[in-house]
């Protein structure tokens, strides 16, 4: 059975356009295929670990290939127990607004605690980086006040969301990377209508997908 993790990165709820441009991919998507897993992770509500310095520690350990402490074991454990819920979906579906050119703080978080040696990618000192998760798929859902691929960056912000996010999951080894973008969200002069055209676009992609 397919598993999807649809992570959810913005604070507003049900006033958020992001969240449900991409329910309304997934509803698409569930009809299609009702026997698709769905795992939800909200980045603000769920319980996620702070890096902190004995994960930081462990973390190099992994990649030096040393045994770790006792209290970087524990803090290691952690990080595994987040990294693999993420590692373990065939498909990816995340929702995040733009704050400040970038993404929200969260959301950063849940990455930096996900993104690890051994679970998401390997690294050599001939080679480089090589991503651990081929074969997955994901669907990113962005909106933005001001930006947008069509305004002139930088007087009205510079993306550094959707060129974050795809570089990120391109180096864990997802090479299947969709967009739908609802951007501008301010900074237009029909913004219901924009915002449904969004939805479109997210229900078309929706019925061409395959799992």
């Amino acid at each position: 059975m397919s598993r999807l993790l649809f992570i959810k990165a913005s604070p507003r709820g049900s006033e958020s356009r992001s969240t449900a441009i991409a329910e309304a991919y997934l509803g698409a998507l569930t009809q299609r295929f009702p026997q698709i897993e769905i795992d939800a992770l909200d980045v603000w509500g769920d319980d996620l670990p702070a890096f902190d310095g004995n994960k930081a520690a462990a973390k190099m350990k992994v990649l030096g290939g040393a045994e770790q402490s006792i209290a970087e074991k524990t803090a290691w454990d952690e990080v595994m127990s987040v990294a693999k819920r993420f590692s373990s979906a065939d498909r990816y579906l995340i929702s995040t607004p733009m704050w400040n050119g970038g993404i929200p703080y969260r959301l950063k978080q849940f990455i930096d605690v996900v993104h690890q040696p051994g679970v998401t990618f390997g690294l050599t000192a001939d080679d480089g980086y090589s991503g651990l998760l081929s074969g997955k798929h994901a669907t990113l859902v962005v909106t933005a006040g001001a930006y947008s691929p069509e305004f002139p960056s930088p007087h009205f912000g510079v993306d550094h969301q959707a060129t974050y996010l795809k570089a990120w999951l391109n180096q864990a080894g997802v090479a299947e990377v969709d967009f739908v973008r609802f951007q501008p969200t301010i900074l237009t002069s029909d913004p219901e209508g924009d915002f449904m055209r969004a939805k479109e676009a997210a229900l078309r992609l929706a019925s061409l997908h395959t799992l």
